[in-house]
């Protein structure tokens, strides 16, 4: 028999079982939309992933240069400039000569104790532990001689940075490994590749002193200096480097 709709008994129990599944499983999706929030995966809160949400900005790479191989400018770009660019917390602000009087006026050795240990808001190292001391200093020297001071950068090459800068080898080495590997190592658009003797000796018959030249203004894609932000001298060892392992 059927009803005066024409459908079974039967017909009417399937369709409202059917609708009170429908029912459920829209309230099961419902209820799980609203509480998703707080279903956080186990592996989200591992200590390695609280740590690493909770990592100080300073602790970024600072540069593709070597530790103690990074000169003021490189550190203050990666790490003083999230403060000192906009005078943020009450930092002087780059270039500020006004802002920075009063603390160039307690002078140097006070300066880099206060970046070295920490200082009102700002942290020891800037919040970045991975600086050696003379790479503070060197940026405590960057930001204060934009300000107007006048103080001089340790050498490159951390404690010994003196003798590693004497020694072309050693300074030009790690340069090419930190920054011109990129293209000298595979010969990337045209760059004379390491230890390759022809496409170096076509490069030097003006002279080395002149492949110097070219290269410190920059040559086709290559940016000047190759895009290095330390001074030319180390930069010409990088080039000396290059060329004694192409001979």
């Amino acid at each position: 028999m059927s009803d005066e709709n024409g459908m079974a008994p039967g017909q009417v129990i399937k369709v409202l079982a059917g609708v009170t599944v429908f029912i459920v499983v829209a309230i099961w999706l419902l209820a799980k939309l609203a509480t998703s929030g707080f279903n956080v995966d186990a592996e989200v809160m591992t200590k390695e992933a609280v740590a690493a949400r909770l990592k100080p900005v300073g602790l970024s790479v600072v540069s593709d240069a070597p530790p103690g191989m990074r000169n003021g400018e490189q550190v203050f770009k990666a790490i003083c400039i999230s403060c000192h660019g906009t005078g943020l917390a009450g930092s002087p602000k780059f270039g500020d000569a006004a802002a920075w009087a009063p603390h160039l006026a307690k002078g140097w050795d006070t300066l880099v104790d206060h970046a070295l240990k920490g200082f009102n808001a700002m942290p020891a190292k800037g919040g970045s532990p991975d600086l050696t001391d003379d790479e503070v200093k060197r940026a405590v020297a960057y930001m204060g001689n934009a300000a107007g001071a006048k103080f001089t950068e340790p050498p490159l090459g951390g404690a010994g940075g003196a003798a590693a800068v004497a020694d072309p080898a050693v300074v030009g080495k790690k340069i090419y490994e930190s920054l011109c590997i990129t293209c000298h190592a595979a010969g990337v658009a045209g760059a004379p590749k390491f230890g390759d003797k022809a496409a170096w000796a076509i490069r030097l018959k003006p002279g080395l002193d002149e492949v110097i030249k070219i290269a410190t203004k920059g040559l086709n894609a290559m940016p000047p200096k190759g895009g290095y932000t330390g001074s030319d001298a180390e930069f010409r060892a990088a080039v000396e480097y290059m060329v004694n392992n192409s001979k």
